[in-house]
C-alpha cells in the first residue's frame, strides 16, 4: 500500500520481484485453465458428436418405426375394416339366429299349445258344418255322424281338459237319436217299389179278370167255374157218354164266361175305357213320382197331399182283393206315416262346453 501510495506511475523493486515471480505460476495456472478447457472443449466437443450421431441413430430408428407404425397403422386400419365387416356379418347372422330361434321357440310353443286349440276347432268346424248339412237335408243323420266321430276322437285323445266337451258330446247325441231321423232313401225306395208294381195291379175295369184267381189275390174261385167239366158232372146227366158231357162243359164253361157279375162301389171305376185305364196306370205312377220328388225336396206337404191321391185312386179304381194292391196300399200307408218334417236339434251343450274349452286356454 505504500508503494502504491507514493505513485501511480512507478513501481517499487520489491513489487517488481513479486511480480516477476508471480507470473510464471499465472501462466503456468492459465495453461492449466487453458489446457483443462481444451480438454473441456474438446469432451463436449466428442459428447455433442455421440450425441449428434446418437440423435442421429434415433431419428433414423424413429423414421424407420415411424414408417414401420405407418404400415402398421394401415395394417391395422385394413384389419380392423376387416374385423368391423366380420362383426357386421356376425351381428347379421346372430341378429338373424335370434331371430330364427325366436321363431322356433314361439312355433314349438305354439305346437304344445295348439294341439288342444286344433282338436277343438275341428271339432266346432265339424258340427257346424254338419248343422248345415242337417238344415240343408232336414235330416239328423250327418249330425248324428258327426257327434259319433267327435265322440270317439275325444275319447282316444284322452285329455282331462277334453272330459267336459266329451260329456256334452254324449248328452247331444242321446238328445238327437231321441229326437228320431226320417229316411228319405227308404222312403223314395218304397215308392220306386210302387211305381213299378203299378203296371201288375188288377183294375175293376180290365176285360181279361176271369174267375180264375190271379197269382197273388186272395180270392178264390168256385169249383164249378173252375173246372169245364162241372156243368157236366151235374146230377141227372151221369148218364150221357163221357164225351158229350166233356163237350157239355166246355159249352157251360163259355156261358158262363159271357156273364160277369162283380161288386162295384164306385160306377164310374167299372165304366173305365182299356184306353182311359192305361193313361190311368200312368197319371198314378206320375203322381207318385212327383210324391217322390217332393219328398226329395223335403216338401213334406206336397208329398202327403200326392200319396193321399194315389191312395184314394188305389182305392177308387183297382181291385182291392187283390193281395198285390193291398200291398201297395200299405206301403204308401207306411210312406205317409214317415214322411212328417222333423226338427233337428242343435247341439248346444257341446258348442258351449268347446267355447268355454276354447276361451279357458
Amino acid at each position: 500500500m505504500e508503494a502504491f501510495a507514493g505513485g501511480s506511475g512507478t513501481a517499487t523493486p520489491a513489487a517488481k520481484s513479486r511480480v516477476s515471480v508471480a507470473n510464471p505460476w499465472i501462466l503456468a495456472g492459465l495453461g492449466v485453465l487453458a489446457a483443462a478447457a481444451l480438454a473441456l472443449a474438446w469432451n463436449t466437443q466428442q459428447r455433442l458428436k455421440t450425441t449428434e450421431l446418437e440423435i442421429v441413430k434415433r431419428q433414423q430408428d424413429a423414421g424407420t418405426q415411424s414408417a414401420e407404425a405407418r404400415l402398421m397403422a394401415r395394417q391395422a386400419e385394413a384389419s380392423a375394416r376387416e374385423n368391423a365387416a366380420k362383426v357386421a356379418l356376425l351381428e347379421a347372422r346372430v341378429a338373424e339366429t335370434s331371430l330364427q330361434r325366436s321363431q322356433l321357440e314361439e312355433l314349438i310353443q305354439s305346437l304344445s299349445r295348439s294341439r288342444d286349440e286344433n282338436v277343438l276347432s275341428d271339432v266346432d268346424a265339424a258340427l257346424r258344418l254338419a248343422l248345415q248339412q242337417s238344415a240343408i237335408t232336414g235330416s239328423g243323420e250327418p249330425l248324428l255322424a258327426a257327434l259319433r266321430q267327435t265322440e270317439e276322437r275325444l275319447a282316444r285323445y284322452q285329455q282331462p281338459r277334453m272330459e267336459r266337451v266329451r260329456r256334452a258330446v254324449l248328452q247331444d247325441l242321446d238328445r238327437v237319436k231321441a229326437a228320431g231321423t226320417v229316411d228319405l232313401q227308404s222312403l223314395a225306395i218304397r215308392i220306386d217299389e210302387a211305381v213299378r208294381a203299378v203296371d201288375d195291379l188288377p183294375m175293376l175295369a180290365a176285360t181279361d179278370r176271369r174267375a180264375v184267381p190271379r197269382e197273388g189275390d186272395s180270392r178264390v174261385a168256385p169249383a164249378s167255374a173252375a173246372s169245364p167239366a162241372g156243368a157236366a158232372s151235374a146230377p141227372g146227366l151221369q148218364w150221357l157218354d163221357p164225351r158229350v158231357r166233356a163237350l157239355l162243359g166246355q159249352f157251360w164253361a163259355e156261358v158262363r164266361g159271357l156273364v160277369r157279375v162283380t161288386r162295384v162301389d164306385n160306377p164310374e171305376a167299372a165304366l173305365l175305357a182299356p184306353e182311359q185305364a192305361f193313361f190311368l196306370r200312368e197319371n198314378l205312377k206320375l203322381r207318385l213320382l212327383n210324391a217322390r220328388l217332393a219328398l226329395l225336396s223335403r216338401q213334406f206337404d206336397t208329398a202327403q197331399a200326392d200319396l193321399r191321391e194315389a191312395q184314394s185312386a188305389l182305392d177308387r179304381y183297382f181291385d182291392k182283393g187283390s193281395r198285390r194292391v193291398d200291398l201297395v196300399r200299405e206301403q204308401l200307408r207306411q210312406v205317409a206315416q214317415q214322411s212328417r218334417q222333423v226338427s233337428v236339434p242343435r247341439p248346444e251343450a257341446t258348442l258351449a262346453a268347446l267355447a268355454t274349452a276354447v276361451a279357458g286356454r
